[in-house]
């Protein structure tokens, strides 16, 4: 299976950003970015998988003390367009292993990171990394979607999760891995033959299973909800946003 740092060359990393709508909607950063900073409690926070700094910039224009961990290059040149090194510092590296100087009172990984770790190993991995980083009682967050496999067919390995004008998703699984490949194929609108399509694999994980990881890395589930709003989760929520206290 291909690994994230062959998916996110330049052209990905510019095409990331969509200012305004979908996951930079208002009504979706400005929740994310209220609780991150409420759960700093003004401490220093670290964002593994940074990325274009989605979340960080907006987070550091609230106040809020933010480095980065970013496996990907072109990632961090897109945040370097936005912010510089002086304002929210960034290691080049994997999530599993790279180091940032310092302790923080708040480690988070938004917008279903951890799925990008593909074995169960690295995926303990990120929970040891972001543990190491934590002054103790400090907490790690994870945003994460619920696997949909309630929808997959019986005896398919694939369904849609999109179709619109232009645009068709589906997923594709390996339900004894615990893998899937998200494919994104964007055509012309027009009705021409043209078209571009954008793979992404990852592992899903189940709620249990995370909070199994995290009681390995020595975290306890201090919170779970539906959403940054802090939603109730219950059997129906497409997502979760879980907190994990150290200690």
């Amino acid at each position: 299976m291909v690994e994230h740092a062959d998916i996110w060359g330049e052209e990905a990393a510019r095409r990331y950003d969509t200012p305004g709508v979908g996951m930079f909607a208002p009504e979706v950063l400005g929740p994310t970015v209220e609780r991150l900073r409420a759960l700093a409690g003004g401490g220093r926070t670290l964002e593994m998988a940074i990325g274009t700094g989605r979340v960080a910039v907006p987070l550091a224009e609230a106040g809020v003390a933010v480095a980065g961990i970013e496996l990907c290059q072109p990632m961090v040149d897109q945040l370097r367009t936005k912010v510089g090194e002086e304002l929210i510092p960034v290691v080049l590296g994997d999530m599993t292993t790279a180091r940032v100087d310092g302790r923080f009172s708040l480690v988070f990984l938004v917008f279903n990171g951890i799925s990008n770790v593909l074995t169960q190993e690295r995926q303990i991995a990120v929970f040891e990394n972001a543990a190491h980083h934590l002054v103790p009682g400090g907490r790690f967050v994870i945003e994460l979607w619920v696997p949909d496999l309630r929808h997959l067919p019986p005896g398919r390995t694939g369904s849609v999760f999109a179709a619109k004008r232009g645009y068709l998703a589906a997923d594709i699984f390996d339900v004894v891995a615990q893998h899937v490949v998200s494919h994104h194929v964007r055509f012309d609108p027009e009705g021409g033959t043209s078209a571009r399509i954008f793979r992404s694999p990852h592992r899903y994980v189940w709620p249990a299973e995370l909070d199994v990881m995290a009681r390995i890395a020595g975290f306890s589930l201090e919170s779970r909800h539906g959403g940054w709003s802090e939603e109730p989760f219950t059997a129906e929520s497409s997502d979760h946003v879980s907190v994990y206290r150290l200690g």
